[in-house]
């Protein structure tokens, strides 16, 4: 049995979820590891996008930046950001990859500030292209470390749109119809979305972790799956051409 890191098992959920022939906006980091894993294990023709530009590249080694030359080896594209926007706007972009300092029950997304916005204890970089991505595209992941800080019943901000405040109330703000948070990948377990409520839902639980550790690192009342999963855990191939093809130098996986 081939031992592994949290990151390593965040990573490899997230690129199992990227099937083959999807299309998936991403930036640099943990989630563009995560699509060059997809790449190299299952899904070869996966379109992936960069904001700067960059569209259906070969992901043979991890870019710095989404303005990277990497994020443009043998792609179908170079083009610009209007043009990656222009996609999402046009209902053509399947997934994407956000991040945030709060996320509440309804996957709505704050990366704007803490405290109140005049006055903030903590202030963020901002949306940047983050509320197009989440309005737009099909399905959300969110890959992110589980706290009660971050997993919070009121955000100080929303910076990026979930379900909002609930069913239908994505298409009464005039969002696309069919679109909205998929996947939530943490360190403790893989919440999904319940089809009632909307609200977050309980997957499975990483090996390791108990349901009673995944509530007291939230701040909303969950609900669970019946029964809840185990999170499956890496194979071998996967993390054998994670660590020596995708992140070799372990900037993202020795985190």
């Amino acid at each position: 049995m081939v031992d592994y890191n949290t990151m390593e098992l965040m990573l490899v959920v997230a690129a199992r979820s990227l099937p083959n022939s999807s299309s998936v906006v991403v930036g640099t980091g943990a989630p563009c590891v995560a699509a060059m894993l997809a790449q190299k294990m299952h899904a070869p023709d996966l379109v992936v996008l960069f904001e700067a530009g960059g569209i259906a590249p070969q992901l043979r080694s991890a870019p710095i930046s989404v303005g990277d030359s990497h994020t443009f080896y043998m792609a179908v594209q170079a083009t610009s950001m209007t043009a990656v926007m222009d996609a999402c706007s046009r209902g053509c972009i399947d997934y994407t990859f956000l991040g945030a300092a709060q996320i509440d029950q309804y996957g709505n997304l704050n990366s704007t500030c803490i405290g109140d916005w005049k006055t903030p204890k903590t202030r963020f970089p901002g949306s940047g292209g983050a509320n197009d991505l989440a309005s737009l595209c099909r399905r959300t992941i969110v890959m992110t470390p589980q706290d009660r800080r971050r997993f919070t019943a009121k955000l100080d901000y929303i910076t990026s749109p979930g379900y909002l405040t609930g069913k239908g109330a994505r298409e009464k703000a005039g969002l696309p119809s069919g679109t909205g948070p998929y996947l939530v990948i943490t360190n403790l377990a893989v919440m999904g979305y319940d089809e009632d409520t909307c609200r977050m839902k309980v997957l499975s639980i990483n090996e390791g972790h108990t349901r009673e550790e995944v509530i007291e690192n939230t701040g909303f009342e969950l609900l669970f799956s019946d029964p809840v999963g185990v999170t499956e855990r890496p194979t071998a191939a996967e993390l054998r051409i994670l660590r020596e093809e995708v992140d070799p130098t372990r900037v993202i996986i020795g985190r």
